[in-house]
């Protein structure tokens, strides 16, 4: 069981980009995010196995990007100031790179002014399904064209894309990344066939 780091956030607190900042500096081992509200969250550190999908998703996307050399792919540390304000940190992202050379360096080194253009969360034992189905939508709203909720407990998969319903897939082998990520599939065998 992964227990969550010892941090008690009240719910009325909120939090400046500025300290948000401070508290990300001087806690550098706890996952934050902060929302559009300005609330911050701490989340628990993933479970070795969750751990271990993730890695496994994030490096099949990363060398797909790197045999089209299309974007730039991103790890579950990265951090986006989305634009209605909130920092999320997706477990995998990747971004167009002409968008992403359109970003100052200055803004590149820091929580990068952008929605990525397709994000990846996996659920944890410890995540709740209905706060990262708002999160995933949460992407959606702030332009991301192509995001994955995959729940490897249900053996389930949420499309998400603008404009379309959500589509519920149960146990696919393989994901397409569509016309975000042409020619890229996810294979989820290996993550499926472990429950």
């Amino acid at each position: 069981m992964v227990v969550s780091p010892p941090a008690h956030i009240p719910r009325d607190l909120k939090v400046t980009d500025e300290q948000f900042l401070q508290f990300v500096k001087a806690n550098p081992d706890l996952r934050m995010e902060l929302t559009a509200n300005r609330e911050l969250i701490v989340m628990a550190p993933a479970g070795s196995e969750s751990g271990n999908f993730n890695a496994e998703l994030t490096t099949d996307l990363s060398v797909w990007n790197r045999q089209t050399r299309l974007g730039v792919a991103f790890d579950s540390s990265t951090g986006f100031r989305l634009p209605n304000g909130a920092i999320r940190a997706p477990d995998s992202a990747w971004i167009i790179r002409a968008r992403w050379e359109a970003l100052t360096p200055q803004q590149r080194k820091g929580f990068a002014p952008i929605c990525p253009d397709f994000v990846l969360e996996l659920a944890s034992e410890s995540d709740k399904i209905e706060d990262l189905r708002a999160k995933m939508q949460e992407y959606i709203d702030n332009g991301c064209r192509l995001g994955w909720l995959i729940d490897p407990r249900s053996q389930q998969v949420e499309i998400y894309r603008p404009g379309q319903p959500t589509e519920v897939l149960q146990s696919p082998a393989a994901l397409s990344g569509e016309t975000v990520l042409p020619g890229f599939i996810l294979n989820l065998q290996t993550i499926f066939r472990t429950f």
